[in-house]
C-alpha cells in the first residue's frame, strides 16, 4: 500500500473518538481537525483570504467578455440544516449563444466546518461542490463550470427552478455564515461553434430525488441499499449516456483508507469504517446490471488537516468530478414506449454517498422512430475482492476487480451503427 495511503490508515486507527458512525450528522466526519485558534493563526490576515482551486488545465474561457450574464440565485446559508433547497425561479435566455460557463461565488467569515452543497436546475444537477473552513477574517472563492452540454436544458424550460442545497449549522460556536451567489455567462463566438466536436444531447431526464425534502441526491446507506428512477424515452432516440454525481461522506468520507472488517474484529477496534479500501458505484438498467466507476478520492477541505487545504484547496474539492457511462447498447430495451427504471448502488458502501445522475439523449432529427437491438449484454457479475492482513500493524493488500462488455446496434437516419462498450476495473493498493 502507498506510504500516503498507510499514513491516512495510522490516523484512522489513532483517533478512535474522532471516528464515531454519523449517518447523517451536522458535522462532518473528518481524521484530524486542528483548533480555530490554530486554523486562524496560521492565515493570520486583516483582510479576508481568497482560496483556489488547483484544477488543471483550468476553464479556458473566451478572450472576450461573455456576451451576456444571468443571475440565477443568491442567498445567505446560516441555519439551514435538515432543511430543502433554496430555490429561484429561471427562465431561459433570450439572446442565441454557442457556449455557458456557471459562476458559483461564495464568502464566509467565523468559525465554520466544510459544507457539501450541489445546484440543480428542474432537478438536474449541475455542480457538486463543498465549501472551505472560513476563518474569522473571511475567505472567499469562485467555481467555473463549463455547462454547454446541458445546452437543451438551459433553453427550454419557460418557468424553470433552480435549486441550491447547502446544509449549515449557525450557534454560539460555530458562526460562519455561506453568502452563495450563482450566475450564468453566456458566449456567442464562431470560434466556440467550430470547438464544438460533439453536439449537446436534446434532452437530460434526471435520475434523482422526486421530492426535494433533503436534496435531489439520493442518500445510499450501504452496500445492498439501492435508489431508483422510473422513466421513458422517446421513440427516435439515437444515443443515451449517463452523466454520475458523487460524493462519500460519514463513515465513508474517506473509503480509500478503510481497513478489512477482519482487520478490524481481530484488533478489537471500535471503529465503523471498515468494508476495507475499495467502492464503486454501479448502475442497473431494468435490473441488468449496466456499468460501474470508482470514484476518484476527493478531500474536502476539512479532511485530515485542513492546514493542507489552506488556501489551495485539494483536487475536485470544489468542482467534484463527474463520470459517464454509455447506455446506448441498452436502447433495444428501452426503445420500447414503455417505463423503465435505472438504479445505483455502492458496492461495499456504509452510510453515506450523495448520488444523482443525469441521463443524456439524442434524438434522431430526421426520423420519428428508430430501432435498436442489443446484441451482448454483460452476465450476472459479481466483483471480486481479495483481502490479506501481513501483520497487526495494519498492512494489508487489497486487489478487486471486475469486467463486463456490451454492445448493441441502432438503426437510425444516420444508418446502421453498432456500439461496443467494454468496462474493466482493476484495484490494487
Amino acid at each position: 500500500m502507498p506510504l500516503f495511503l498507510l499514513y491516512l490508515l495510522s490516523l484512522l486507527l489513532l483517533f478512535p473518538p474522532l471516528l464515531s458512525a454519523l449517518t447523517p450528522s451536522p458535522q462532518p466526519s473528518h481524521l484530524l481537525r486542528p483548533s480555530s485558534h490554530s486554523h486562524s493563526t496560521s492565515l493570520s490576515s486583516s483582510s479576508p483570504q481568497q482560496y483556489l482551486d488547483p484544477t488543471f488545465p483550468s476553464l479556458l474561457l473566451p478572450s472576450t467578455p461573455p456576451t451576456f450574464s444571468l443571475p440565477l440565485f443568491s442567498h445567505s446559508f446560516a441555519y439551514t440544516y435538515n432543511l430543502p433547497p433554496f430555490t429561484s425561479p429561471y427562465s431561459p435566455p433570450s439572446s442565441p449563444w454557442s457556449r455557458a460557463v456557471l459562476q458559483l461565488s461564495v464568502s464566509c467569515a467565523g468559525e465554520q466546518y466544510d459544507r457539501i452543497a450541489a445546484v440543480w436546475l428542474d432537478r438536474v444537477e449541475l455542480l457538486r461542490t463543498s465549501t472551505a473552513e472560513p476563518t474569522e477574517a473571511g475567505v472567499f472563492w469562485s467555481v467555473r463550470k463549463e455547462v454547454t452540454r446541458y445546452k437543451s436544458l438551459l433553453n427550454d424550460p419557460p418557468n424553470g427552478t433552480v435549486s441550491v442545497m447547502l446544509e449549515n449549522i449557525v450557534d454560539d460556536t460555530f458562526t460562519g455564515v455561506f453568502h452563495v451567489n450563482v450566475s450564468l455567462d453566456f458566449y456567442l463566438s464562431e470560434e466556440d461553434e467550430s470547438r464544438e466536436s460533439k453536439k449537446p444531447a436534446d434532452m437530460i431526464i434526471p435520475i434523482a430525488e422526486e421530492k426535494a425534502d433533503t436534496g435531489f441526491w439520493f442518500r445510499i446507506h450501504n452496500g445492498s441499499h439501492m435508489r431508483f428512477t422510473q422513466f421513458g424515452i422517446p421513440s427516435n432516440t439515437f444515443r443515451a449516456v449517463l452523466e454520475i454525481f458523487v460524493s462519500f461522506h460519514g463513515n465513508d468520507e474517506f473509503w480509500y483508507t478503510n481497513p478489512p472488517d477482519s482487520y478490524i474484529k481481530k484488533n478489537n477496534l471500535t471503529t465503523g469504517r471498515g468494508n476495507a479500501a475499495f467502492r464503486e458505484v454501479f448502475v442497473t438498467v431494468d435490473g441488468y446490471y449496466a456499468g460501474s466507476i470508482v470514484p476518484f478520492p476527493v478531500v474536502f477541505t476539512g479532511g485530515i488537516n485542513p492546514l493542507w487545504w489552506a488556501p489551495v484547496v485539494a483536487l475536485g474539492a470544489f468542482n467534484l468530478p463527474t463520470y459517464t457511462l454509455e447506455l446506448t447498447p441498452f436502447l433495444g430495451i428501452l426503445l420500447d414506449r414503455k417505463s423503465h427504471e435505472i438504479g445505483v448502488g455502492v458496492t461495499d458502501g456504509i452510510s453515506f454517498w450523495l448520488i444523482d445522475a443525469n441521463l443524456h439523449i439524442w434524438l434522431d432529427p430526421n426520423s420519428d422512430l428508430t430501432t435498436a437491438k442489443v446484441v451482448n449484454q454483460a452476465k450476472e457479475a459479481s466483483i471480486s475482492r481479495e483481502y490479506s492482513s501481513q501483520s497487526l500493524n495494519g498492512t494489508f493488500d487489497i486487489k478487486a476487480g471486475r469486467e463486463s462488455h456490451f454492445s448493441g446496434w441502432v438503426n437510425s437516419s444516420f444508418g446502421n451503427l453498432t456500439t461496443y462498450v467494454s468496462n474493466e476495473i482493476e484495484f490494487c493498493c
